[in-house]
């Protein structure tokens, strides 16, 4: 296995990546953007990225926030999001240059690619989808589903996959109905997974150290989740 950590800049910022790809496999192979949650590239998005090389593709799991630090304090994380859900122009930009390193590393198949993200990742992986980026697929795991730049038809060329708790407080059933309206208005493939008695951030097993009833890791869930992002693979590639 091989990881290293790649550099880049975009939107005015020093953007720094993790890398990882199974250097003893011949041959060119899937790329999958891996956008982390609103803490920051921590080891969570960094250990998606590894299982997804182990899993035959090569993953780049991008910086979005800048340096590719977590943010110590949690506070700091509505306040940097606030304005990329006011207008998605900036993530965009950042995603775009992260799909950019990956489609050059040498591993590379760049007609295979897709994107997934966890949180606000997740949010990030759709607005790629939403601009028309050349993804097949986006998966979100307990994403935003709201956005300021509703998808226009015909434009998405990738087929999304939502997986979000029923029980999420951050993303209610209005959030969810209002993609729905978007998505299917805009003639997009998408399909969206509903867990039962689960909320926010069920595939992080640290969530439950923060002390918060509206975030909690869920076994089941993330093992579910992963398993159906991976069917949806097998499907597009």
């Amino acid at each position: 296995m091989k990881t290293q950590d790649i550099e880049y800049h975009a939107d005015g910022a020093r953007l720094v990546g993790y890398l990882a790809v199974d250097d003893a496999k011949a041959g060119k192979r899937p790329g999958i953007i891996v956008a982390h949650e609103g803490g920051g590239l921590t080891d969570h998005a960094k250990n998606s990225a590894r299982r997804l090389a182990e899993a035959g593709y090569i993953a780049f799991a991008l910086d979005y926030y800048g340096d590719g630090k977590p943010l110590t304090d949690m506070s700091e994380v509505m306040p940097r999001l606030g304005k990329w859900m006011a207008d998605p122009t900036g993530i965009r930009i950042r995603a775009h240059a992260a799909l950019d390193v990956l489609m050059a590393q040498p591993e590379t198949d760049a007609s295979r690619m897709a994107a997934i993200g966890y949180c606000f990742g997740g949010t990030t992986a759709f607005e790629m989808a939403r601009a028309g980026e050349p993804i097949l697929a986006a998966v979100g795991f307990h994403s935003g589903l709201a956005t300021a730049m509703p998808a226009e038809k015909g434009k998405v060329k990738a087929k999304l996959l939502a997986q979000i708790g029923a029980a999420d407080p951050m993303v209610g059933a209005e959030q969810r109905a209002a993609f729905e309206k978007e998505m299917t208005e805009a003639g997009v493939d998408w399909r969206m997974t509903l867990f039962g008695g689960v909320v926010h951030s069920f595939t992080n097993p640290g969530a439950d150290a923060l002390g918060r009833p509206e975030l909690a890791y869920d076994k089941s869930a993330d093992e579910r989740s992963w398993r159906a992002m991976l069917d949806l693979f097998d499907e597009v590639f």
